[in-house]
């Protein structure tokens, strides 16, 4: 499946139909207001919400109250929960450039899987450089490209291709290219756009056994999200023979769970 086709039957948090920011503000400023914290409030709101209606509630938050969200339940929230709700309230580009920083400097337990969007950015351009905006196609460009980024990286890049050139990698590759060597290119960016297994791997070794990697788990449900998560759940079932949901209810506790499971979604 395209990655564009996954939006349509693939995320778990779509966020609230008629929305406003406003009460959910409110919402937010009241569970946070005293003396005690109202947890289960926080998570209605901030999973039941997508990115873009989160940084809307800030803004309203700031607005009305005169704080800054994220930090007022930086605040008010502590361990894996508020590193959860925190990860939430992030725009998606700042999210995957605070983890990537955080773990380059050995603070979390996972970087692989992570992905530079300038870095992603210069690759697309470059291939375009290397085939449509040029005579001839320069071949071993697209290969050391394809052929030595990581599957995730290369999913930022054929989405910023596509934005530059109008049009998807695999028609430019049909177009520049022939034989053998087209088919060779197909195949690495057919692989590429099914990303599910990977994913489904990475929150199953993020579960299984003793303890949980915590980083991980948020990482990868926080990003899916409102992309694909759904597509892999049900792989996570196929290669596992256990649902996400059920691993997540084994090894996690809590608001914490509570927060996941809203992200995760029903498993019917």
């Amino acid at each position: 499946m395209a990655w564009w086709k996954a939006w349509e039957t693939g995320i778990t948090v779509k966020g609230s139909p008629h929305f406003n920011p406003d009460p959910d503000a409110e919402t937010l400023y009241k569970a946070m207001k005293g003396i005690g914290t109202n947890e289960q409030a926080i998570i209605d709101v901030l999973t039941k919400r997508s990115n873009a209606q989160r940084q809307q509630i800030a803004k309203s938050f700031k607005a009305q109250f005169g704080k800054d969200l994220t930090e007022t339940l930086q605040s008010e929230l502590s361990g894996k929960f508020e590193r959860l709700i925190v990860a939430l309230m992030y725009p998606p580009y700042r999210f995957e450039a605070k983890e990537l920083h955080d773990a380059m400097k050995g603070s979390r337990d996972d970087v692989s899987g992570f992905v530079d969007p300038g870095q992603a950015v210069q690759d697309a351009q470059d291939l375009y450089a290397a085939g449509e905006k040029i005579h001839g196609t320069d071949e071993m460009k697209f290969i050391t490209i394809l052929c030595t980024r990581s599957a995730t990286h290369l999913m930022r890049v054929f989405e910023e291709y596509e934005k530059i050139a109008g049009k998807s990698i695999e028609d430019s590759i049909q177009s520049e290219t022939h034989g053998s060597l087209e088919e060779a290119m197909l195949t690495v960016v057919k692989c590429t756009r099914n990303l599910h297994s990977y994913f489904a791997e990475r929150l199953y070794n993020a579960l299984k056994g003793a303890g949980t990697r915590d980083g991980t788990l948020i990482r990868n449900i926080v990003s899916r999200s409102e992309i694909d998560l759904n597509l892999i759940k049900c792989q996570f079932t196929k290669m596992y023979g256990k649902t996400l949901s059920s691993m997540i209810v084994g090894d996690t506790s809590g608001d914490y769970k509570n927060a996941l499971l809203n992200l995760v979604g029903s498993d019917s």
